[in-house]
Order: structure tokens, then C-alpha cells, then sequence
């Protein structure tokens, strides 16, 4: 019985290989803030993930309070912001998007976190007419 020609599984395996590192992302942001995710009963699942920008909102992680202090603050990609710099950040995630009318801000906010904050955010992202927003949650047993 003839041997079986194994010499093109090599190419096979790399091709493979490469196609995986090209569809594979990896998560850009560093959180700097811990939230717990706040849980509730009618929840929907996000369609399209590409179109969403999050803003995450909590106190500072344990190795950044000693510099931060234990205040909540909002991080927008891998940054510290004020609710006044939302705009900026609003407008250069559009940039980045086919269909910009498809955006959706969703805010990552710790469960303990004051309203007037998540409501400064909401009137600068009003104001920079994005007007999708989402708040992300677990589902409650």
C-alpha cells in the first residue's frame, strides 16, 4: 500500500494559523475602574457589537485608588475623562463607523454608582446627538 504524501500539511497548518490571527480580536481596553454590573429581568441582547462604543463608569481599580482617589470616574477607552470630554469621544468613534447612524453608547457602570453622574453623561451624549444608548446588565434569577 502507497505511503500518504504528508508534505503540503505544513502550508495547510500555517494557512489555518493565519486565518485565525487575522478574524481574532483582542479586547483593546484596560480597564481602569472595577464596576459591578448592575442585574435585572427584561434584558435585551446587543445585535451588532461593531457599532458599540462603551463608556465604563465606577471607582478606580485597587492599584490606581492610592493616586485617584475612591471618587467614581468615567473611563472612555483607555483614559480617564470628564463628562464634558464624552462629546469628543462620541464623535471620534463615529469617525471610525460605516453607518454612523448605527451607533450605540453603552455605559458600564458600577450598580453602587450616583445618578447625577450617568445623567451628566447622558446630557453630553444628547447634545452630541447620540441618542442609542444602552446600559449594560446580568440577567436577575
Amino acid at each position: 500500500m502507497p505511503e500518504m504524501n504528508t508534505s503540503s500539511l505544513p502550508d495547510l497548518i500555517f494557512t489555518i494559523l493565519f486565518f485565525f490571527m487575522i478574524v481574532t480580536t483582542m479586547r483593546e481596553v484596560t480597564l481602569k475602574v472595577k464596576f459591578t454590573i448592575p442585574s435585572g429581568t427584561e434584558l435585551e441582547k446587543l445585535e451588532k457589537k461593531s457599532a458599540v462604543s462603551f463608556i465604563y463608569v465606577g471607582p478606580p481599580t485597587d492599584q490606581l485608588r492610592a493616586q485617584m482617589g475612591s471618587g467614581t470616574r468615567i473611563q472612555l477607552n483607555d483614559r480617564y475623562a470628564e463628562p464634558r470630554e464624552v462629546m469628543d469621544f462620541v464623535a471620534q468613534e463615529r469617525q471610525g463607523m460605516m453607518n454612523q447612524a448605527e451607533q450605540v453608547i453603552s455605559i458600564k457602570a458600577d450598580k453602587k454608582t450616583k445618578m447625577g453622574i450617568i445623567t451628566d453623561i447622558k446630557e453630553v451624549l444628547r447634545k452630541s446627538w447620540a441618542l442609542r444608548i444602552n446600559y449594560s446588565a446580568s440577567r436577575r434569577n
